[in-house]
């Protein structure tokens, strides 16, 4: 077996317990979310438990990268993964007391969030140690592919567990889906990684460096920017689109439909993890993207679950395409010894977005784009003669006005000089290796 085949094997390893762990998560997301939604009927709360599940990663993913830097990364995604799972049982534990309450969910799901900050850069920084530079795109298609699996398989898996389970079956299952990720990181654990210079700097050092690397790198500076714009909207419909769905049908509806909706990244995904994203990448990302928000906006035309269905599944065929073009125009302008606390320094910019999105989504729904669209509402007689008027209406407008404006800013990175340039360092020998 080659030196690249055994690489690439042992990046399988760890991908494979990862896309263990994605599905578990995905069960634990999806039915917590619908506990909630069923308990108060409200968008808020429903989007409260998306917020404190990524808020505390998302302020100590800087901390988490220089880490990932510093200190073997299969260690820390042992210590990750492991760490999250002490969430859980918190969780779990309240239920079997009999006294869960709103506060002992967002707490746990919040500190399984602080260790994922320690796993999420690690294991996105692993990449690089793992497989060789022309094995990005496969790479990065499958790690996308996992990460689609608590869209693809856990959504309907998990409608059909709180059908006749109780939840904490589906919390059990989740904590064993983290211990065979850690599992299969210590199947690897001896296996030298690709050589990097470890500098000995103080720790703020490190963070402040890597923030002054991408005020210096204009064209990643103008991704992040922009990526972050993305991520609000993609963030809206995280959090919204099971409200609208939950006031149409009922939560083992909507597990099939998430399910069905996500085989659109799973064979986007394949797409790309086999053949892999070669050329014209900022082309692609622009077109994804503007298909993206397209895509997006139909969903919140109809109160048809077939057609919501058929636009959600190509909105999750394009993202792929767009999350890829992304990933690996950053990581072809980035050298190895920066790859762990650059990524967490790009993943805390961009992802200002997600914060926004996650704390305003059910504000907006509960006390603006609702109100619009109910029976006698400000939109009822003009927008709601086209979309319909009543319970999950407004959201539904509010997913067009979204999807529209991404489509806007897919066009405008197209034409942003200093992302095209991007495409042609990474074409260039000296890109492996900016200082």
């Amino acid at each position: 077996m080659s030196d690249l085949e055994n690489t690439f094997r042992r990046f399988l390893i760890v991908w494979c317990g990862q896309l263990i762990s994605s599905i578990g998560s995905g069960l634990t997301a999806f039915a917590l979310g619908v506990f909630i939604f069923q308990k108060t009927q409200s968008a808020t709360d429903f989007s409260l438990i998306i917020l404190f599940s990524f808020l505390p990663s998302f302020i100590l993913l800087p901390f988490g990268g220089v880490l990932a830097d510093r200190f073997d990364r299969k260690k820390m995604m042992i210590l990750g993964d492991t760490g999250a799972i002490t969430g859980l049982l918190f969780i779990l534990f309240a239920m079997l007391r009999g006294n869960i309450e709103l506060w002992h969910i967002y707490a746990g799901v919040a500190m399984s969030s602080i260790f994922s900050a320690i796993q999420s850069p690690a294991y996105k920084a692993a990449v690089t140690d793992l497989v060789s530079e022309e094995l990005y795109s496969q790479a990065s298609g499958l790690i996308q592919l996992a990460g689609s699996a608590q869209y693809l398989i856990s959504p309907i898996i998990a409608g059909f567990l709180m059908s006749v389970l109780d939840i904490k079956i589906v919390l059990s299952i989740d904590i064993i889906s983290f211990i065979v990720a850690v599992a299969a990181v210590f199947i690897i654990r001896n296996q030298e990684p690709a050589s990097r210079n470890i500098e000995n700097r103080e720790f703020f050092l490190d963070i402040k460096e890597a923030y002054h690397y991408l005020l210096s790198q204009k064209g990643i500076l103008w991704l992040v920017i922009l990526t972050s714009m993305i991520c609000f909207y993609i963030g809206l419909i995280q959090s919204l689109f099971g409200p609208m769905m939950l006031s149409l049908t009922d939560s083992k509806t909507l597990g099939i439909a998430l399910s069905l909706s996500a085989t659109g990244m799973l064979v986007s995904s394949l797409f790309i993890g086999t053949l892999g994203i070669k050329q014209r990448k900022v082309f692609i990302l622009s077109l994804s993207l503007t298909l993206t928000g397209f895509f997006y906006a139909l969903i919140g035309f109809s109160t048809k679950i077939t057609l919501i269905v058929t636009f959600c599944f190509l909105f999750f065929c394009t993202l792929p395409f767009v999350n890829t073009s992304l990933e690996v125009l950053i990581r072809s302008n980035v050298d190895n010894e920066r790859q762990g606390r650059i990524w967490s320094m790009v993943s805390a910019i961009s992802q200002v977005g997600y914060i926004l999105a996650f704390g305003s989504a059910g504000i907006l729904a509960d006390r603006l784009f609702n109100p619009l669209l109910y029976t006698d509402g400000v939109l009822a007689s003009t927008v709601g003669q086209i979309i319909g008027t009543g319970p999950g209406r407004g959201i539904g407008f509010l997913f067009i006005v979204s999807g529209l404006l991404v489509s806007v800013l897919g066009l405008i990175i197209g034409r942003v000089k200093n992302i095209s340039l991007l495409e042609l360092k990474s074409d260039t020998p000296q890109a492996k290796s900016i200082s």
